[in-house]
């Protein structure tokens, strides 16, 4: 059985550790590997592999910590496909997604190779009488992330690259599930020159993650996650001293106008719904249709297109939608359908009982649909992080801004529309950190940044772009005079310019 081990000070490393935990194929549900856990020693072998390489890590210049960069984004592209088969391997989701992931990534390591301009600071003389001031955005030590099964590639790429591009070594905890890829990810790291110790991997769970919380010579956290845990991570964090950025679960809505094109709304619920099986914190999982008509319109045609989606292995090229991660989370999911339908939505396509020949232990279940889903509903409610579309119909488009602002989630959501006055208004009016228009799924290029509003983030910095910069940096600004002639003798008030 193939054993997954940490990746400490640029070697496998198995020490410190007290059990393992099984990895599997979610498209046969065939036990694939065996994931070592490590104990709070282990994190702490981790940290001190960073402290022993901080120094000459944080004082190499810039512009030599973006040539590594430069160097990691080439081997990255290079073997792209390699990390893209192990992501569904391990996770499910098809080939292509799994690629479009990687893609998506490698966008933040080339937003991380300008960090000689992203970094630079500013500078004026004359604030006072032969005063100069400058200001600084300096590394802050040992930072670490906690990253989720659902982007094994991509979240680790939004995080440490900036981090380590910043001058920070970088302690990084990947989901048990599917960590194969990621510690790929990390050899890329050390082939393409940076030291020993500036990314470290400590595979684990719980006590893995309370042990990088509790750590004292660990500044600051980054974590992408669900909403109870985001919390759990930010009170602990902050507890501690550290800075924080955690991202937690959604619950995004489409609203969609009567004048929106329909054959675009469907394409788009598909892709946005379904890929990936729905595991995305930026998936639609709510459709808001305004007007009986354009609910009708939509339950009309895309009701065949979800009983017709190709569902089968990620590596097969005909698969539209591979299985879940893992068989808890399927019965996790068929759960929530069982509680659709007793709460009264109505269920106009079930995918519970799907099938698949020659797979019959894989992780697999149908596209589902619930129409008339109200919102006091639990399936509306909560994150149910699978392949379950649910429609909420409404009156009016103040309606439907005013169900999007009432959820406790504010990740994302999106409005479908011919009307630029509409549009704009529902923009600038959301309460949500992400609105796309006419655009499903609105994850910010690299050079902007990610990040949801309510309980949808705590610790309130975005993750990559300037935010991400600003993050992993601390702010000095020095107040500099050279005398020159006479002292003036002792000033008793407050320095100022009158």
């Amino acid at each position: 059985m193939k054993k997954i081990e940490h990746l400490i000070n640029g070697k496998l490393n198995s020490n410190f550790v007290n059990n393992t935990s099984s990895v599997f194929n979610p498209a046969t549900g065939e036990e694939a590997s065996q994931v070592v856990l490590g104990t709070e020693k282990c994190v702490q072998n981790a940290v001190n592999s960073a402290k022993n390489v901080y120094s000459s890590w944080s004082a190499e210049t810039p512009l030599m910590r973006s040539r590594k960069m430069f160097k990691l984004k080439e081997i990255i592209e290079s073997r792209k496909n390699e990390l893209a088969e192990l992501i569904t391997l391990e996770h499910g989701k098809t080939f292509d997604d799994a690629l479009g992931e990687v893609g998506r990534g490698l966008e933040v390591v080339e937003f991380a190779c300008g960090i000689p301009n992203l970094l630079a600071g500013n500078y004026t003389s004359e604030v006072g009488r032969s005063i100069d001031s400058w200001s600084d955005n300096q590394s802050l030590g040992i930072v670490a992330g906690i990253t989720p099964f659902n982007f094994p590639v991509m979240v680790p790429l939004w995080m440490f690259p900036i981090a380590i591009a910043c001058g920070n070594c970088f302690i990084l905890k990947p989901s048990e599930r599917d960590p194969s890829s990621t510690l790929l990810l990390a050899q890329m790291v050390l082939d393409a020159g940076f030291p020993p110790g500036v990314l470290n991997v400590v595979n684990g769970g719980k006590e893995a993650v309370d042990a990088i919380l509790k750590n004292k010579d660990i500044s600051a956290v980054s974590f992408v996650g669900s909403t109870p845990i985001a919390h759990y991570i930010y009170q602990e964090a902050a507890k501690y001293g550290k800075k924080v950025q955690a991202m937690g679960g959604a619950k995004n809505h489409m609203v969609v106008m009567p004048d929106a094109d329909i054959n675009l709304v469907c394409d788009s619920i598909m892709g946005s719904v379904f890929g990936s099986a729905g595991e995305r914190c930026m998936a639609v999982s709510v459709v808001v249709p305004v007007g009986k008509e354009t609910g009708d319109a939509i339950r009309t045609k895309i009701t065949p297109m979800i009983e017709n989606l190709k569902i089968g292995p990620g590596l097969e090229k005909s698969s539209e939608m591979g299985p879940l991660v893992t068989k808890q989370h399927l019965d996790k999911v068929k759960n929530y359908i069982d509680i659709g339908i007793k709460e009264g939505a109505d269920l106009v396509v079930d995918g519970r009982n799907f099938k698949l020949q020659g797979y019959e232990n894989g992780y697999y279940i149908g596209g589902t649909f619930f129409d008339h889903v109200s919102t006091d509903m639990k399936i509306y409610q909560e994150e149910i992080f699978g392949p379950v579309m649910s429609m909420v119909r409404s009156e009016s488009m103040v309606e439907a801004l005013e169900m999007v602002n009432n959820h406790e989630y504010g990740n994302g959501t999106a409005i479908f529309t011919s009307d630029g006055g509409v549009a704009r208004k529902f923009a600038n009016e959301c309460q949500i950190g992400m609105v796309g228009i006419n655009v499903p799924i609105p994850v910010p290029m690299a050079y902007h940044s990610f990040g949801g509003w309510k309980k949808s983030i705590f610790g309130g910095h975005a993750v990559y772009g300037m935010e991400g910069v600003r993050f992993y940096t601390r702010l000095k600004t020095v107040t500099g005079r050279w005398p020159v002639g006479k002292s003036l003798g002792a000033q008793y008030t407050f320095p100022n310019n009158s």
